[in-house]
C-alpha cells in the first residue's frame, strides 16, 4: 500500500497450507516416581490429531507437565508407548527423538552467551546443515515471528525484551521443521499485553504451518482462546474432559469442570471469536513527512472519515490522528505514537473488547503478518458479532479424538467427550 491509496479493507485470508504436524498416541502411559504411592500419570491414553493445538490444563500438581514431558522423553514414562505419526517412539534415541520435536518454556530458554542467531541454529547445527541453509533458515524464522532479521540476528538475549525473548525461543523450537511442538507455559512470563500478542503471534504461525502443539497452560481463558482441543485433568493426569473449547464451555461435563471454568462463561464465548472473522472498516492511510491538506483530502473522498492511520515504510501503524489534529499540521510528523490500540488478526473479540475500552476512537487497529495493517474493528462490529453468535450452539462433531484413563476416577464422565472416535490415527 503506498501513501496515495485512500483507504485499507480487509485482505482476503491466506490460503490454508498443508498440515506439516503428526499425530501423537500415549498409549495406557503411566509415570510412577519411587517412595510415592500414587502414580503422577496414571494409565493415561491420549490422542493428539495431527495439525491442531492441544491445550493441558488442570490445577496445580495434577500431571499435565509431566504428561508434556513424556511425549519427548524429557521424563521416561514407566509404563506404556508413545505414537508419533506410524512411529513407536518409546524404544528409540531420547536425543534422536528431541531433535525431532520442538520445545518451548517459560522466557524462551535462551542461551544468554549467544546471539539470537545462534540460539536458533542450535538444532540444525546437530543436524549438519550447510552454514547458508543455516542463516537463511535463521532469517525465515525472524521474519516469520516479527522480528527483523537485520535488526535482532546478533543481538543477545539480555538486548531483548521478554517478549522478543518468547518469540526467538518459538523461533528456534522451529528451526529443523519440526512436526510436532511442545509448549510448557510458554507466556506465563510475560505481562498481558504481551501474552496477547504473542498468543496472536502463534495462531498466526499455525496458520501458516499446521504442526501438532501441546501447550500446557494454567489459564483457561487461553485453553479457550488457543486450542482447537482442550485436555482437563485432574490428580494423577485422569481425563475429566477432553473436548472443544466450544463444547466444554457449552456443556461442562460435570461440577469439577464447571469450577475450574470458573464464572463467566457466557463472556469466555467471546474468546471462541476472533477479529479475522469480521469485517474490518477501511481507513485512510498515509506517510510520515506527508503534506497535511492532501491527506484531508483523501478523508474527505474516502466519506469524510475523522481519523487517518499513518504507515512506516513496512505498513505498519505508528500514529492514528484525528481530523482535527491533521488540520492544525503542515505535514504528517514523524514519531512514533505510543500506546496504540492494535489488535492482530488472530486476536479474539475479547482482546479487541479489552483493547477497544482504553481508545478514545472506540475502535481499534488491526495488523497481519509482519505487523502490517489492514484495517480497523469497530464496538459496533463487535457487538453484531456477540449478538450473531449468542444463540449458536456448539454443534456436534464427527471427530472426537480418544482421552481416557486405564483407571478411571469416579468424576470420570461417560458419553460423547470421551469416547474413542474410531479412526486411525
Amino acid at each position: 500500500m503506498s501513501s496515495t491509496d485512500s483507504a485499507t479493507t480487509t485482505a482476503p485470508a491466506a490460503p490454508a497450507g498443508d498440515v506439516t504436524g503428526r499425530s501423537i498416541l500415549l498409549d495406557e502411559v503411566t509415570k510412577r516416581y519411587p517412595g510415592q504411592t500414587k502414580p503422577a500419570v496414571d494409565g493415561i491414553t491420549l490422542e493428539i490429531p495431527a495439525g491442531k493445538i492441544v491445550m493441558l490444563v488442570g490445577p496445580s500438581g495434577c500431571g499435565k507437565t509431566t504428561t508434556l514431558k513424556m511425549i519427548n522423553r524429557l521424563i521416561e514414562p514407566t509404563e506404556g508407548r508413545i505414537v508419533v505419526g506410524d512411529d513407536d517412539v518409546t524404544g528409540i534415541d531420547a536425543d534422536e527423538l528431541r531433535r525431532r520435536m520442538g520445545y518451548v518454556i517459560q522466557a524462551g530458554g535462551l542461551f544468554p552467551h549467544m546471539t539470537v542467531a545462534a540460539n536458533i541454529a542450535i538444532v540444525p547445527k546437530m543436524l549438519g546443515w550447510s552454514k547458508e541453509k543455516i542463516a537463511a533458515r535463521v532469517d525465515e524464522l525472524l521474519d516469520l515471528v516479527s522480528l527483523d532479521p537485520d535488526t535482532y540476528r546478533d543481538r543477545f538475549p539480555r538486548e531483548l525484551s521478554g517478549g522478543q525473548q518468547q518469540r526467538v525461543g518459538v523461533a528456534r523450537a522451529l528451526a529443523a521443521d519440526p512436526p510436532v511442538l511442545l509448549m510448557d507455559e510458554p507466556f506465563g512470563a510475560v505481562d498481558p499485553i504481551t501474552r496477547q500478542r504473542l498468543q496472536d503471534e502463534l495462531l498466526r504461525i499455525q496458520e501458516e504451518l499446521h504442526k501438532t502443539i501441546v501447550i500446557v497452560s494454567h489459564d483457561f481463558d487461553e485453553a479457550v482462546k488457543l486450542g482447537d482441543w482442550i485436555v482437563i485433568f485432574t490428580e494423577g493426569a485422569h481425563i475429566v474432559q477432553y473436548d472443544t473449547p466450544e463444547r466444554i464451555l457449552a456443556e461442562p461435563a460435570n461440577e469439577f469442570v464447571e469450577n475450574f471454568i470458573g464464572s463467566g462463561a457466557g463472556l469466555k464465548q467471546l474468546t471462541l471469536n476472533r477479529v479475522r472473522d469480521v469485517e474490518l472498516a477501511p481507513a485512510v492511510t498515509c506517510s510520515p513527512g506527508e503534506d497535511a491538506k492532501a491527506v484531508l483530502q483523501r478523508m474527505n473522498e474516502a466519506g469524510g472519515h475523522q481519523h487517518a492511520v499513518v504507515v512506516d515504510r513496512r505498513q505498519r501503524p505508528i500514529g492514528w490522528p484525528t481530523r482535527r489534529q491533521i488540520e492544525r499540521l503542515d505535514r504528517i510528523p514523524e514519531g512514533i505514537e505510543p500506546e496504540l490500540p492494535v489488535v492482530g488478526e488472530a486476536a479474539t473479540l475479547n482482546d479487541a473488547l479489552d483493547t477497544m475500552l482504553v481508545s478514545s476512537a472506540g475502535a481499534a487497529l488491526v495488523t497481519g503478518r509482519g505487523e502490517a495493517f489492514r484495517g480497523v474493528i469497530t464496538v459496533e462490529t463487535v457487538m453484531e458479532a456477540i449478538t450473531r453468535s449468542r444463540a449458536a450452539a456448539a454443534e456436534d462433531q464427527a471427530y472426537t479424538p480418544v482421552g481416557t484413563n486405564t483407571n478411571p476416577i469416579e468424576t470420570m464422565p461417560s458419553g460423547p467427550t470421551i469416547a474413542s472416535s474410531g479412526e486411525d490415527l
